[in-house]
């Protein structure tokens, strides 16, 4: 299972966080909860894990990151500029230090904006600065596109909190 498999990127996360006393929030979008389920693996998470949401449709991301309509004129889904607003509406929302965003198109069905299958973009937002990570796959295979955008996500945040 895709959560065994991300544990450990979890657990290299949950230690980064607790040793600065930090705390994370989370807006999957394509990865379906993925990122968030990952980080929730570790035990104690709410050590460092705030909450979020899964971005699946444009009311989820009204509620979600409560920004006016025109904060998102003029910018297209899977983008750096889209998941970098997302991660930091997150993040400010929650009231975490960190934020993590993910949008993309999973495939196997039209994107509503029409965004090619296969593409990811993942942001981090933190006290430090701002990250932005393309996934591009290339595939329609929905399942395991979801995998590689949580991996490219993942990794993105782990990057993010070495520095």
């Amino acid at each position: 299972m895709i959560l065994r498999e991300l544990h450990p990127f979890a657990l290299r996360i949950a230690e980064q966080l607790r040793e600065r006393g930090e705390k994370i929030s989370v807006a999957d979008g394509a990865t379906g909860g993925l990122i968030a389920g990952s980080l929730l693996t570790v035990p104690g998470a709410l050590d460092f894990y705030v909450g979020g949401g899964i971005v699946y449709s444009f009311r989820a991301r009204d509620v979600l990151f409560d920004l006016p309509g025109e904060a998102y004129r003029g910018m297209r889904s899977a983008t750096e500029e889209y998941a970098v607003l997302q991660a930091r509406a997150i993040r400010d929302n929650f009231g975490s230090e960190w934020g993590i965003a993910e949008s993309g198109s999973a495939g196997s069905s039209k994107h509503p904006l029409g965004v090619a299958s296969g593409r990811s973009v993942a942001a981090v937002v933190g006290p430090n600065g701002e990250w932005t990570r393309l996934t591009e796959t290339d595939s329609d295979d929905r399942i395991a596109n979801m995998e590689a955008f949580t991996r490219g996500a993942l990794n993105l945040l782990q990057t993010a909190l070495s520095e």
